[in-house]
C-alpha cells in the first residue's frame, strides 16, 4: 500500500532582488515531498535557505517559481481561492525559532492561543473557548494559571510551549518547526522534542523540522534533506544519511557533531568543505536518485564517483559478514545492503 504524500514541493525558487541587476537565490530549484505522518528534517548552515523554504511553503513569501502542493491542492499560486486559503491557514501551522516572533506582548496567553479558534469559529461559546485553551496548556505541560499572564513573564522554554499550543489550537495536519530548539538549553531541548514526538503519535501530525543540530534531527526525523546555498544537495532516510553520506558537504556536517567521549574528541578531525571541488563549467549538475530513496545533487562524473564509493562500502560490508553470502547469495545481499 503506497503512502499518501501530504506535501509536495516541485522546483521551488525564492529570489530576492539585490539592486537593479543582481538577485539573491535564497532557494534555488528545490524539490522534495513529505509523507503523511512522517517527520522530514531539513538541515544546513546559517544562510543555506532552510527557513526561507519553510516560510515560502506556508505562504509568508510568494514563491518566485515552482509549485507547492498541499493535500492535493496547489497553494503556491498568488491568487489562491478563498476556500483554499482558509484550508491552508487552518491545516498548516508554524512554530518559530524565536517564540516572541509569534507571541503578541500586549495579549495574554489566553488570547494568543485562542486567536486561531476565534478566526476559524471553532468555539461556540466563551466557556468552550476557555476550556479549549486550558486543555491545550495542559497538553504542552503548562497549567491553567498561566492563561492570564503575558509572554514576558515566561522563560524561553515556556514561551516555546505556548507557541506550540498556539499552533495546535486549530488542529492542523502539518506543522513547520523552524529551529524550535536552537535558543534553548539542552534539557529543555529534549523536553520540547519529546513533546513534539508525543503529539505526533497522538494526533497523527506531519512535521517539517528545520534545525542546525544533526544529532537532534536524526533523533526525530524519518528522512533528512541537506541544504547548501539554496540547493538541496542530498536527501535520504535518517539512518542511510548517517551511515552512507555521499556529498562532501554532508560529510562535513556529520564530522562536526560532537560525541560525549573525551578521548575521541581530542583526536577528532573535522572535514572541511571546499565548494571549489565542484566543477560545473563543463558538466551541468543534476538531482538524481542514486539508489532507492537516496537522492544527491552532482554532475555525471561526481555521480560516477558516488556509485564507486557505494560499491566499495558494499564490498567492505560483505568482507565483514562472509557468512551472509552463503545464506542470501551475492545479488540478494547487494539488494539488502542497498
Amino acid at each position: 500500500m503506497s503512502r499518501k504524500i501530504l506535501l509536495e514541493v516541485k522546483n521551488l525558487k525564492q529570489y530576492f532582488p539585490l539592486g537593479r541587476k543582481s538577485v539573491v537565490k535564497a532557494v534555488d530549484d528545490v524539490s522534495f515531498h513529505i509523507y503523511e505522518g512522517e517527520t522530514f528534517g531539513l538541515v544546513g548552515e546559517s544562510g543555506s535557505g532552510k527557513s526561507t523554504t519553510g516560510r515560502t511553503i506556508i505562504r509568508l513569501y510568494d514563491p518566485t517559481g515552482g509549485e507547492v502542493i498541499f493535500d492535493d491542492k496547489v497553494i503556491s499560486d498568488k491568487k489562491l481561492p478563498k476556500d483554499d486559503k482558509v484550508y491552508v491557514n487552518k491545516h498548516m501551522q508554524m512554530i518559530f525559532q524565536d517564540p516572541m516572533a509569534c507571541l503578541n506582548p500586549r495579549m495574554t496567553v489566553m488570547d494568543i492561543i485562542a486567536e486561531g479558534l476565534d478566526i476559524h469559529g471553532l468555539c461556540k461559546s466563551k466557556e468552550e473557548r476557555t476550556q479549549r485553551v486550558y486543555e491545550l496548556l495542559r497538553t504542552v505541560g503548562l497549567n491553567e494559571q498561566h492563561a492570564n499572564r503575558y509572554p514576558h513573564e515566561f522563560s524561553g522554554g515556556q514561551r516555546q510551549r505556548i507557541g506550540i499550543a498556539r499552533a495546535l489550537a486549530v488542529e492542523p495536519k502539518f506543522i513547520i518547526a523552524d529551529e524550535p530548539i536552537s535558543a534553548l538549553d539542552v534539557s529543555i531541548q529534549a523536553q520540547v522534542v519529546n513533546l513534539l514526538r508525543k503529539l505526533q503519535k497522538e494526533n497523527g501530525l506531519t512535521y517539517l523540522f528545520i534545525a542546525h543540530d544533526l544529532s537532534m534531527v536524526k533523533y526525530i526525523s524519518d528522512r533528512i534533506g541537506v541544504m547548501h546555498k539554496g540547493k538541496l544537495v542530498e536527501l535520504a532516510s535518517s539512518d542511510d544519511l548517517y551511515e552512507n553520506p555521499l556529498h562532501p558537504y554532508t560529510k562535513s556536517l556529520l564530522s562536526a557533531i560532537p560525541l560525549p567521549d573525551p578521548d575521541y574528541e581530542k583526536t577528532r578531525e573535522r572535514i572541511k568543505y571546499d565548494p571549489s571541488i565542484h566543477d560545473y563549467s563543463t558538466e551541468s549538475p543534476e538531482w538524481v536518485e542514486i539508489r532507492p530513496g537516496h537522492f544527491i545533487y552532482g554532475s555525471k562524473s561526481e555521480l560516477a564517483n558516488y556509485e564507486k564509493e557505494l560499491s566499495a562500502k558494499c564490498l567492505m560490508y560483505i568482507n565483514k559478514k562472509p557468512y551472509l553470502i552463503s545464506r542470501y547469495g551475492f545479488l540478494n545481499l547487494f539488494k539488502i545492503f542497498l
